[in-house]
């Protein structure tokens, strides 16, 4: 092929969002041989990405596929085409290409060695420059058709041309750095279908006794098992550890239910779980323990001698139950396993890790292309899924621009 060919085969595609799935959808495109115009609100890409590699950056989990792509929840199935093509094993070794080390920490966890996010997104902003992807900061966009995007830049409003675009503007967490969700009108206006975005990996709201607001908010919840059950009657159980705060519960263990309990909210106004403070002895072994009692000793020295129970969780304990029930060492056990606790609101999407909500699977075709508007793609958190924390939701945010990247070289070869 001739320079003059080569020069009339490339087309201009702009990406709107530099963060993880508008670059991984960048990189694709001009692989290809296209010129890539990327766009994002902010002074800088990957703000988000570069806040969440603040406590060491989990890129992505290591356990088997099967497993792994039941974290999508009820979206497994939509988005197994994206992650089977760009799997865990992929971005690794697609990590390892930019010059950086990743390692499998214990709880099956992918870090870079370094456990920065910082150095991985300097050598890829290098290499995307270097092979002439083009950055427009402080570009927010405004307006969408076909083949044009409007950006509110310094005051001004600017058009921008393109025989493809990508979108991966974010969900709607952490609006300070970029992903604020005010693309929903723009998108909602041309007909796309958008499920409301919600909190995901959030806290949630509860209402405590005054007594246990001031005397213990604040106090890490460690050793518990929670449990859930769903609609089918399916019990969902993690271990882990959460913190009782002044109006709820915050951290790991509370996040990792958060889709069954907001979706519990959403259907009745509450949703409940169950604690087991004692997730590694049986009933029996408990009731056993329970059994060795001493005269005149208060409740809260015989539950500590006798099960090391202390602090928050006997104020939880207290919290759920009358002082009645606590009478035999039977169904004494049977509440220190089974401590019920209500919520009835998420914390609000703009504290939280993730959302949830997004352009629905109904509205783009297997390559993430909105079917009511051709050769407009999206890709990442602004797709309506969502996942745990452990490197899910990056994976997730890779693969969908990734696949999206495919669908642009794709669409711009058959409309030569």
């Amino acid at each position: 092929m001739g320079m003059q060919e080569a020069v009339q085969k490339q087309k201009t595609v702009i990406v709107v969002g530099a963060g993880p799935a508008g670059l991984m959808a960048a990189e694709g495109i001009c692989a290809a041989g296209h010129q890539v115009h990327v766009y994002d609100a902010k002074p800088s890409a990957c703000r988000k990405f570069l806040l969440a590699g603040v406590g060491g950056m989990n890129i992505t989990h290591s356990e088997a596929y099967p497993d792994f792509i039941q974290r999508y929840y009820d979206k497994a199935e939509w988005l197994d085409s994206a992650i089977r093509q760009f799997n865990a094993d992929a971005l690794r070794d697609w990590i390892h290409g930019l010059g950086i080390e990743t390692f499998i920490g214990t709880s099956g966890r992918v870090f870079p060695k370094d456990m920065k996010a910082a150095p991985l997104l300097r050598n890829w902003l290098k290499r995307l420059r270097d092979a002439g992807v083009q950055f427009h900061m402080r570009h927010k966009m405004v307006a969408l058709s076909d083949n044009q995007v409007e950006f509110e830049h310094v005051g001004e409003n600017i058009t921008a041309q393109a025989d493809a675009i990508v979108l991966a503007m974010g969900g709607a967490s952490w609006p300070k750095l970029g992903s604020d969700g005010a693309w929903v009108p723009v998108l909602s206006e041309k007909g796309i279908a958008v499920a409301p975005l919600q909190s995901a990996n959030c806290g949630f709201y509860c209402e405590w006794s005054d007594h246990l607001k001031t005397k213990f908010a604040g106090s890490p919840l460690k050793d518990v098992a929670f449990s859930f059950t769903l609609a089918d009657g399916k019990k969902v159980t993690k271990k882990g550890e959460c913190i009782v705060t002044q109006d709820g519960m915050e951290g790991s263990l509370i996040y990792a239910f958060s889709k069954y309990l907001r979706d519990g909210i959403n259907d009745s106004g509450r949703s409940s779980l169950s604690m087991d403070f004692l997730p590694l002895q049986s009933d029996e072994q408990v009731i056993k323990k329970l059994r060795n009692t001493k005269p005149k000793e208060s409740f809260s020295k015989y539950l500590k001698r006798t099960l090391n129970i202390t602090g928050v969780k006997t104020a939880l304990l207290h919290e759920s139950f009358p002082k009645e029930v606590f009478q035999t060492p039977e169904s004494l056990a049977h509440c220190l396993k089974a401590v019920p606790v209500h919520f009835h609101k998420t914390k609000p999407i703009e504290e939280v890790i993730s959302s949830a909500g997004g352009v629905c699977e109904a509205s783009v075709d297997d390559v993430f292309m909105l079917k009511a508007m051709p050769g407009v793609f999206c890709a990442g958190e602004m797709l309506d899924w969502e996942a745990p924390t452990g490197g899910y939701l990056l994976t997730a945010c890779f693969a969908t621009g990734h696949l999206a990247a495919k669908g642009v070289n794709e669409f711009l070869e058959r409309n030569e």
